[in-house]
């Protein structure tokens, strides 16, 4: 039988792993800098970033742009329930749970024209919404309606994730169908710096889409959550002939 012998990279951050784990090195605290710990390793600082990015991976570290490496935060873990729904909203509540929204103007073009069925250039509301858990951010939405029925007022700030997005469901003509598409991708540069984490990392995307009942879509919406902490549940109701169990059961 042979035995692998592990990489320097991965001896550093088997060592960095387990002082985390330990308590040693605790959330939220500030690595020492690069090139302290490559000196301390007695490796290249390309070995050390090795090491590290292995670290970003599995959700230990965070890198933030101009302030250094970090211990990352343990998050909650985010449930998709459908239809723009997250569950727990309770617990969601008793945590430092919150979301911002911003608006733009917009023109349709491209993907996005495809979403909305609609010509290119056409006028769009943009609503993006950012999620936080306390200083770390969670979740990313943006959302898109044709001008013509955005709301005029949307609240900038919400603890919860549907909340934020209750003045957004005021919309006219009723909507009755709503499709959405899961699937599990790498995030673009802007999604990873936005969220804080490695663009190796897998994200959850969904995309909504929502039509009233003349078919028209009222609303795309393109929801982006970190992949090692994100659920997506949907539940399927049916329905049953009560008559007809009745009258099995006599039989």
């Amino acid at each position: 039988m042979t035995w692998s012998v592990p990489t320097r990279r991965h001896a550093i951050a088997n060592d960095l792993r387990n002082q985390i784990s330990a308590g040693r090195l605790k959330a939220g605290e500030r690595l020492p800098s690069e090139a302290h710990l490559a000196a301390h390793y007695m490796v290249s600082t390309a070995t050390l970033r090795s090491a590290l990015g292995l670290l970003e991976a599995e959700g230990y570290v965070e890198k933030i742009h101009g302030k250094g490496n970090f211990v990352r935060r343990p998050l909650r873990r985010i449930t998709y329930a459908g239809g723009g729904r997250m569950l727990d909203t309770q617990a969601a509540v008793n945590s430092a749970l919150r979301v911002t929204v911003r608006t733009a103007k917009v023109r349709a073009s491209g993907h996005l024209s495809a979403l909305l069925k609609v010509p290119n250039r056409s006028p769009l509301t943009e609503f993006l919404c950012l999620g936080h858990e306390g200083e770390e951010p969670h979740s990313l939405a943006r959302i898109y309606v044709p001008r013509d029925l955005a709301p005029a007022t949307v609240l900038v700030e919400s603890p919860l994730f549907e909340g934020a997005l209750a003045s957004l469901a005021d919309l006219r003509p009723p909507r009755v169908e709503l499709r959405e598409t899961v699937s599990a991708r790498l995030p673009t540069l802007e999604e990873a710096s936005t969220l804080r984490i490695s663009s190796a990392s897998a994200v959850l995307a969904i995309t909504r889409v929502t039509a009233d009942t003349t078919g028209r879509v009222v609303e795309a919406a393109l929801l982006v959550f970190p992949g090692d902490r994100a659920d997506a549940v949907f539940t399927t109701h049916h329905t049953v002939n009560e008559r007809g169990r009745r009258d099995d059961n006599a039989r």
